[in-house]
């Protein structure tokens, strides 16, 4: 089930927010806590499992065995002491690793596997029916749940639940499911004990919702029109104004794609009572490609930091193996997005630049104002070229695209690409983009803090501005087609 869809938006979100709210009004009389918190769990966790067998039911079974693994790993980890523990966590990794890998991964090994055949002179086979798997809806985000719950509890950092329906409900929680932001348990575990949800809290989490929604269907929707032209174009006619054009229009849909299903799960969650962590900072004014990996998809870094990068050593062992170290972790983090090679280049890309910094940039960590200018355009040409990666699915397409960015194709002009890729409401939506990437909101607020007027007329300006975006949200939503999430693939 999407977000952004008729079924979602008036079937599915008021029914079940509807009795989670009637609920809640009842917990929040009991001080958040009692039966009716029991009652809350399992509504959540019922709704939770609906929303993903809409479109999953036949691989239900491997979110519920990632999640019992999970479970029953965290209450052996506890358990045990010394080198049983360590190898229960180590099954237990291993375990939902191979789910992760068997799902996800079998159609590269076949590729992988056709080519070593290839190199040793054997005849071509067909792909072999093991690699010819589905991918469940949101294995790589429900797996990381797991792996970081488990971890956790090895490093004592939290206490292993006993309560299954209290860890059924976070391993399933809807607005986070498929597509994060990556929840650790630590997180939210209070809210399992007591939770209470003020008439503030809904109001603030639906306005968040509406802004994540305007961003999917208003501008990310929009600007894919013109990526998708861009980038279906034979390499013959592409030129550098056409690739320049979508591969900043495809910067901006996954942003927005991306960052708006974030804002839609942040406030869903705050509307039933959850505080969720961020996930976007405006990671396209970042000066430098560290600075865009603080910013970017921040849950994913952080897990990627603190369970891999930092126990390979992290930076304490000098600058080779601190290059070493990025450079596998970028490697692991674009494989987490696809099994393709063109992801393992995407990050190996990054993980390069950043490994280049680490030895060159440390002026960056104190900007001046010329320095933050250079670092910004130059960190802007390093994701652009970097998306273009993320967007072929080939590396002979990637590299058509970028001579053409280069100056060097063959094409000029935008001639080749369709009126439709340039109507006028897909430039405004281009503009839109561009204009939002940057933190145009926290420069109003702070502008209106310094007017006395100003702090009185923001909120009622932002609520109509908010139930405008809705309602042309809905309007596109009524007369648009099937428009799933970009990170719904991984």
């Amino acid at each position: 089930m999407v977000f952004s869809s008729v079924i979602f938006l008036f079937y599915f979100l008021p029914l079940v927010l509807g009795v989670a709210l009637l609920v809640q009004h009842w917990l929040n009389r009991a001080a958040g806590r009692g039966i009716a918190l029991e009652i809350s769990n399992a509504w959540l966790f019922l709704a939770s499992i609906a929303f993903y067998a809409w479109g999953e039911v036949r691989l239900v079974w491997i979110l519920g065995l990632s999640g019992l693994l999970s479970f029953v790993g965290g209450l052996l980890v506890e358990r045990f002491q010394g080198r049983p523990r360590l190898m229960v966590l180590t099954g237990v990794v291993a375990a939902n690793l191979a789910l992760l890998a068997w799902f996800k991964y079998a159609p590269l090994a076949a590729d992988l596997l056709a080519w070593l055949n290839h190199l040793v002179g054997r005849p071509p086979t067909p792909d072999p029916t093991w690699s010819r798997v589905a991918l469940p809806l949101g294995i790589s985000f429900f797996t990381f749940h797991g792996l970081s719950y488990v971890v956790d509890v090895y490093r004592r950092k939290i206490a292993a639940t006993r309560r299954p329906l209290d860890f059924a409900c976070y391993f399933t929680l809807f607005p986070q499911l498929v597509a994060g932001p990556i929840v650790r348990f630590s997180e939210v575990a209070e809210f399992f004990e007591r939770r209470v949800v003020a008439f503030e809290d809904v109001a603030d989490g639906a306005r968040r919702f509406i802004i994540g929604l305007g961003k999917k269907v208003l501008i990310a929707n929009q600007v894919a029109v013109l990526a998708d032209a861009a980038f279906a174009l034979p390499a013959v006619d592409v030129s550098p104004a056409s690739a320049w054009l979508g591969t900043a229009a495809y910067a901006l849909q996954i942003y927005f794609d991306f960052s708006g299903y974030s804002d839609m799960a942040l406030g869903l969650g705050r509307m039933l009572g959850f505080k969720f962590p961020e996930n976007f900072n405006h990671p396209y004014v970042a000066t430098s490609v560290r600075d865009f990996w603080r910013r970017w998809h921040m849950t994913l870094s952080r897990f990627f930091r603190d369970y891999l990068y930092i126990p390979l050593g992290g930076n304490r062992a000098g600058a080779p193996r601190t290059a070493l170290n990025l450079l596998l972790v970028f490697a692991l983090c674009g494989l987490w997005h696809g099994a393709s090679w063109n992801f393992l280049f995407w990050g190996l890309f990054h993980g390069a630049f950043l490994a280049l910094e680490r030895l060159f940039g440390t002026s960056l960590d104190r900007p001046t104002a010329w320095v933050r200018t250079l670092g910004r355009i130059y960190t802007l040409a390093v994701v652009l070229f970097a998306w273009v990666l993320f967007r072929c699915d080939t590396w002979p397409q990637a590299v058509s695209v970028w001579n053409a960015m280069l100056g060097r194709g063959a094409a000029t002009g935008i001639t080749m690409l369709p009126w439709k890729a340039l109507a006028p409401d897909v430039m405004l939506a281009l503009a839109a983009g561009v204009l939002f990437s940057m933190p145009i909101s926290s420069w109003v607020r702070e502008r209106c803090a310094r007017i006395s007027i100003g702090s009185t007329l923001l909120p009622p300006v932002a609520t109509m501005a908010a139930l405008m975006v809705l309602a042309l949200s809905l309007l596109a939503v009524g007369a648009g087609s099937h428009n799933p999430f970009i990170y719904y693939r991984f």
